[in-house]
């Protein structure tokens, strides 16, 4: 497994992390409802990571875009969900933009895992 597949696996089990951590702590703070919004993405995309990390590595999808919409994903999530969480935790925002900036990103990494897909192997890179 190279290290770009080994990486996307770390940030599924990483995003799988926070977001059982958001979901609970959503149970138990006094407006989660955005905290419980991002454990749900964090979630969702963790499994995705990984599905997309098992495809990168089976050569089933063109391994350049695949990483590369792995990395888009993984920048929103930062962006989308670490800025609800500073919001919910610390009172404070990461920056003005930065929600609709990780909503954009995660859906231009959805269109690439779909151009990806599109490539496939004679597209592969590395």
């Amino acid at each position: 497994m190279n290290v770009g597949v080994r990486l996307l696996v770390a940030a599924s089990g990483l995003a799988g992390l926070l977001g059982v951590a958001a979901s609970a702590m959503a149970a138990h703070v006094t407006g989660g409802g955005s905290l419980a919004i991002a454990g749900t993405f964090l979630l969702i995309h963790a499994a995705a990571l990984l599905g997309l990390a098992a495809l990168v590595g089976q050569g089933l999808v063109s391994r350049r875009l695949g990483l590369l919409a792995g990395a888009i994903l993984v920048a929103g999530l930062v962006l989308f969900c670490g800025d609800i969480a500073l919001r919910v935790g610390a009172g404070v925002t990461m920056f003005r933009w930065a929600p609709p900036t990780g909503g954009f990103l995660m859906m231009a990494g959805w269109a690439l895992v779909a151009t990806a897909s599109l490539r496939g192997r004679g597209a592969s890179v590395g």
